[in-house]
């Protein structure tokens, strides 16, 4: 039987040579490692561990005398988290960012579960909790009764250390930092690195034969899941409210046909793409907003109940100039702030994009997320 790692990291490479060393210790054969992990992640594990053949894994290789021939580990086995577009995602920092996470998880844990004549040791001792929590939830949706999770316990003051990758055989000195960051030296002999199973359920006799024919995209394989309700976004024309997870947000006639116009650039995007994540195609420069004032014009008057045109004032909404268009950009988003909060501001305000005179405006959040009710 061949053994699989498959582990996540972030900005510490060196879990993975604890984790390898754990499970040494504990009698564990690895016959392969594959690592899951961003940009900047995959930029440290060439720079550092893997670095000329001299970095820290081939000295632990060559320390614990293990041929570098008994484990298929290279450049790659490094697979990098990418989004929509393929562009290589530098840090898990949104929701969109996590999906593709889990893809990524989800798409290996299948591949490497699917040869009968392998073990997969799934390592989650390494970067952001979130990275943790897909990998743990693929290995359940994946994993045979072979298959293990491992997280990997280092002690306190070595975890985490830039200079720390294993215990060498040989104690030596390196600087730690304690609690008020002020740095003192200690013997490697002290480290402590504990392998930890981790029990799991399996769901994967029970799931119908055609999820095990190829990987699921995560929406098919949550429909089994319990997960939370997808965030949305709802503006209502006809009461003038703005709905974001379940919390109702009043609108001005103007602040409503203003928003709703962004809105409706946002949902008769053509482009054709999974998720928006950051593109921002449907985003506008602001002389493309004025020539659209006709468009925001008519849903004032949906929003004023009918009110006469006349009656209006030719300085505001149904005469948009530079000033007035940023007076209402900003007062929705003052608005928005003091309803949803500053994580949800980033999706929910009419963002820019650009410098200066090439400024575009839009909405970030996803156009499968909104919708607007007339």
């Amino acid at each position: 039987m061949k053994n699989i790692l498959l582990a996540v990291t972030g900005l510490s490479p060196q879990v993975i040579t604890e984790t390898l060393y754990a499970l040494h210790q504990n009698a564990r054969k690895v016959d392969a490692v594959h690592v899951i992990t961003t940009k900047d992640g995959k930029d440290l594990i060439y720079s550092n561990l893997l670095s000329d053949k001299t970095g820290p894994y081939f000295q632990y290789l060559e320390e614990y005398g293990v041929s570098p021939s008994e484990i298929d580990f290279s450049h790659k086995h490094i697979h990098t988290i990418t989004n929509e577009h393929g562009v290589e995602i530098k840090d898990i920092a949104s929701e969109d960012d996590n999906a593709h996470l889990l893809k990524k998880c989800l798409e290996l844990a299948f591949r490497f579960t699917s040869d009968p004549d392998t073990n997969v040791f799934f390592s989650i001792a390494g970067g952001r909790k979130t990275m943790s929590s897909c990998l743990t939830l693929a290995a359940q949706m994946y994993g045979r009764r072979q298959d293990r999770i491992y997280h990997v316990l280092v002690s306190p003051e070595f975890e985490g250390n830039r200079d720390f990758y294993y215990p060498p055989k040989e104690s030596h000195k390196i600087e730690l930092k304690d609690e008020k960051g002020h740095p003192y030296y200690k013997e490697t002999r002290y480290a402590r690195v504990t392998l930890i199973p981790i029990p799991f359920v399996s769901i994967r006799d029970h799931l119908s034969p055609e999820f095990l024919n190829e990987p699921k995209d995560p929406g098919s394989l949550m429909l089994s899941l319990i997960r939370e309700e997808t965030s949305s976004l709802t503006v209502n024309l006809i009461n003038r409210k703005l709905i974001h997870k379940k919390t109702e947000m009043d609108m001005t006639p103007a602040w409503s046909a203003l928003y709703a116009f962004f809105i409706l650039q946002k949902k008769n995007c053509v482009k054709d793409t999974e998720t928006c994540g950051t593109c921002t195609d449907c985003f506008l420069e602001i002389q493309d907003v004025f020539n659209h004032q006709d468009q925001i014009t008519n849903l004032y008057k949906k929003c004023s109940k009918g009110r006469p045109i006349e009656e209006m004032s030719d300085s505001g909404i149904i005469n948009l100039s530079p000033e007035n268009f940023n007076m209402y950009k900003g007062k929705i988003k003052k608005k928005l702030l003091e309803h949803f909060g500053q994580y949800a501001l980033e999706d929910l305000e009419i963002a820019s994009t650009g410098t200066r005179p090439n400024t575009r405006y839009g909405i970030r959040m996803g156009k499968e997320k909104v919708e607007i009710v007339y």
